[in-house]
């Protein structure tokens, strides 16, 4: 399979002499540039399955009428984080030691 290039990128002399600083000891511009743009295409379609996904979670419970809307969901984070709270306090105040 014939091979194709991806085209160059003009950038200060600056940020270049920082990726070059970076680069491992038998690691070229050109693969660490190569390793970066495969990266960035796995994370933007994972990026994209994770949010195709969800949405289709979202209908899938509309459709079954089995969600909980955010404002009850926030209501029972902040009770709970309350508690802890509370409770953190409470054992603060207790004297080390004793019973």
């Amino acid at each position: 399979m014939k091979t194709a290039t991806i085209p160059s990128v003009r950038v200060e002399p600056a940020f270049r002499a920082e990726v070059e600083a970076v680069l491992g000891d038998t690691e070229s511009l050109s693969e660490f540039v190569e390793t970066a743009v495969q990266e960035s295409v796995r994370r933007r379609r994972n990026q994209a399955e994770f949010i195709a996904r969800g949405m289709a979670s979202l209908e899938a419970a509309k459709v079954a009428d089995d969600y909980v809307d955010a404002d009850i969901v926030l209501r029972r984070l902040e009770y709970k984080l309350g508690a802890a709270i509370a409770a953190k306090a409470a054992k603060a105040g207790k004297p080390k030691g004793k019973k």
